[in-house]
């Protein structure tokens, strides 16, 4: 769901992220230096993940993630806190998470985008590795991950790597939390996967 598959390529995602984003901000280059997130994150943590969900939902406004957002800049300051939120987030929802995050803080969550490095160099193996079974892949219109590789169609480039892909659509209008934002529709579409499964 939401970020298409690739291989193992011929240099680190994190490389990649450096060589295209150098002038700008990103938030996978902003995560790597341990603590800054952590600290902007925690500051107010239900006040962080409502910006987050909201600013990566189909919801938010057109332009949210700037070309021009300086590279040393904070990841939250200029993303919008939706006085209502859309109804695909309850309070509860955001109650839980918000506790969650109090609890255990955000350290091993950003770690994940830290060690991108360490698995480009350990996982040799997968180089070139495609996906051999029946597989489903489900994206939102809106989801900026589709357009992290300016020119270059994350979608399609999957394609290639996939032998049978059963199930590959994009929901209109739906952005990065599409099981959030659109869960019958997921299910939908997971349901005719699984039953295409039945004769394999």
């Amino acid at each position: 769901m939401s970020v298409p598959y690739s291989p193992r390529a011929k240099m680190s995602s994190m490389a990649l992220w450096r060589e295209l984003y150098q002038e700008r901000f990103f938030y996978q280059l902003y995560f790597q230096e341990p603590g800054v997130a952590e600290a902007e994150f925690e500051a107010d943590i239900r006040t962080a993940l409502r910006k987050i969900y909201y600013s990566g939902s189909g919801d938010a406004p057109n332009g949210m993630f700037k070309a021009d957002k300086p590279r040393d800049a904070r990841m939250l300051d200029d993303m919008p806190d939706p006085d209502v939120f859309p109804s695909w987030l309850s309070e509860s929802d955001l109650d839980y998470y918000a506790a969650q995050f109090e609890k255990n803080g955000f350290r091993g969550t950003l770690n994940r985008y830290r060690n991108q490095d360490r698995d480009w160099e350990r996982l040799t193996a997968l180089e070139g590795a495609r996906i051999t079974r029946p597989t489903c892949f489900v994206a939102g219109s809106r989801d900026a991950v589709l357009r992290f590789i300016p020119g270059v169609d994350m979608v399609e480039n999957m394609k290639r790597w996939v032998d049978d892909l059963r199930v590959c659509t994009i929901i209109e209008g739906a952005g990065h939390w599409i099981q959030q934002e659109r869960p019958k529709e997921v299910n939908d579409f997971l349901k005719t996967f699984l039953s295409s499964l039945d004769n394999t």
